[in-house]
C-alpha cells in the first residue's frame, strides 16, 4: 500500500504535471518543425544534391548497381541503399529543434537571473563604512 501512496505523491506533485504538459507541447513542436523542414526547407535543397526530387530525402545511393527510377522503387526492390538525403533532412530538424531548444532555456536563465537580481537583498553596509560616511557627512556640515 505504501508504494501506491508513494506514487500518488509522485504524480500529483508540480513538476511532473509540468513534464507532461511540456512533452505534450515538444510533440506538437516537432510536428512543426518536421512540417517547416520536410515542406518548405527541404525541397529546394534537394537541388543542391544534384538531383531535382520533391524533398532531399529522396536522395539516395544505390549500392546494387542496378537502377532504380526513384528511392521507393528501390527500397520495394530491397535493393541495398544509403539514404543520405533522409539523414541530411533528419540533422537539420534536429538542428532546428536543438536551436529552439537552447533558446528557451536561455530564456528562462534570463528570466531566473532577473528574479534573483530583484530577489537579492542589498548587502549590509559595513560598521566601519558607515562610521566614515557619517564623519564625512558632519565635516560637510
Amino acid at each position: 500500500m505504501s508504494i501506491l501512496k508513494e506514487f500518488r505523491e509522485f504524480a500529483v506533485k508540480g513538476n511532473v504535471v509540468d513534464m507532461a504538459v511540456g512533452i505534450i507541447i515538444g510533440g506538437a513542436f516537432t510536428t512543426i518543425v518536421k512540417s517547416m523542414v520536410d515542406d518548405v526547407l527541404m525541397p529546394p535543397l534537394s537541388i543542391v544534391g544534384g538531383k531535382a526530387t520533391s524533398t532531399i530525402s529522396q536522395l539516395y545511393i544505390d549500392l546494387s548497381g542496378t537502377e532504380h527510377a526513384n528511392l521507393t522503387e528501390a527500397t520495394a526492390a530491397g535493393a541495398p541503399v544509403i539514404k543520405y538525403g533522409l539523414f541530411l533532412q533528419n540533422i537539420v530538424s534536429f538542428m532546428i529543434v536543438a536551436f529552439a531548444v537552447f533558446l528557451l532555456v536561455k530564456l528562462i536563465n534570463t528570466l531566473k537571473r532577473h528574479e534573483e537580481a530583484k530577489a537579492a537583498p542589498t548587502p549590509a553596509t559595513p560598521e566601519d563604512v558607515a562610521l566614515l560616511r557619517e564623519i564625512r557627512d558632519l565635516l560637510k556640515k
